[in-house]
């Protein structure tokens, strides 16, 4: 395999396109554990957990906060490996700030206090938005004092 292969990342989420780039590898988190895809890799397709996708690009992490969804590896017809994240809510570390993270507490706070007191309608949407409130924290948190690409 020769070493300025690379593979097209393409991360998405309902709303938008969040990042599509060459990269040198990815790694996600999936239901069956952490994975790490490099050029060439066989076809696939995988639950997404929530946690962080890091992708690397000339030795530099890019890390983003993800929650739900899932990845698609496939070969495209140039014969180049496609890595597709479809997560229910991706964000780049760097928009993690620490603002955003004291909110991100208070809102997981508040969303549990809500669901004591038996005040959560919609559990589903509740459910996902104190995952996604969790995982902002936690992400940021791992990131906080490691190096990585803005």
């Amino acid at each position: 395999m020769s070493s300025n292969k690379k593979l097209k990342l393409k991360i998405v989420t309902p709303e938008r396109l969040i990042l599509e780039e060459e990269v040198d590898q990815v790694t996600f988190p999936t239901t069956e554990g952490e994975l790490t895809i490099l050029p060439e890799h066989i076809p696939l397709i995988a639950g997404l957990k929530s946690g962080d996708v890091v992708a690397l690009v000339n030795s530099e992490h890019i890390p983003f906060a993800v929650v739900g969804g899932f990845v698609e590896v496939k070969t495209d017809e140039k014969n180049q490996t496609v890595v597709a994240v479809l997560a229910d809510f991706a964000e780049h570390v760097s928009t993690l700030s620490d603002d955003v993270i004291a909110k991100s507490k208070a809102r997981a706070e508040e969303l549990r206090k809500q669901a004591e007191s038996k005040g959560v309608v919609d559990f589903e949407h509740f459910e996902a938005e104190l995952e996604r409130s969790l995982t902002r924290v936690k992400i940021a948190d791992k990131w906080r004092t490691k190096k990585y690409r803005k």
